[in-house]
């Protein structure tokens, strides 16, 4: 079976939908902690258009990151979890074979 043909049982969908939602609600929190620090530093109209490339390119980074299409899942959970948005903890009740292809796939994205 391909990673992407991966079966998922409801509990599994939950759990990660759950972990979507976490590292997606740290994720937003380290942004804003970011912007406010950014927004402190603004002094010239050059800092305001820098500080709106900046959250329009992480704007189309997070909204294309965390898709959650089942055929997607162990892939974005793996990239979550390399990027530090999520750590194994918040993915257990998975089954063990996906917690391998998860831990194995933050090695080689």
């Amino acid at each position: 079976m391909q990673v992407s043909e991966t079966q998922w049982s409801t509990q599994e969908k939950e759990i990660a939908k759950a972990a979507l939602k976490t590292a997606h609600n740290r994720e937003i929190q380290s942004l804003i902690n970011v912007i406010r620090e950014r927004a402190s530093g603004v002094a010239t109209i050059d800092d305001v258009w820098h500080l709106n490339d900046f959250l329009s390119a992480r704007r189309f980074d997070i909204d294309g990151k965390y898709d959650d299409r089942e055929s997607e899942s162990l892939f974005v959970l793996a990239k979550l979890t390399k990027d530090g948005w999520l750590a194994i903890e918040d993915l257990l009740g998975l089954e063990p074979t996906k917690l391998s292809k998860i831990t194995a796939l933050t090695r080689v994205l």
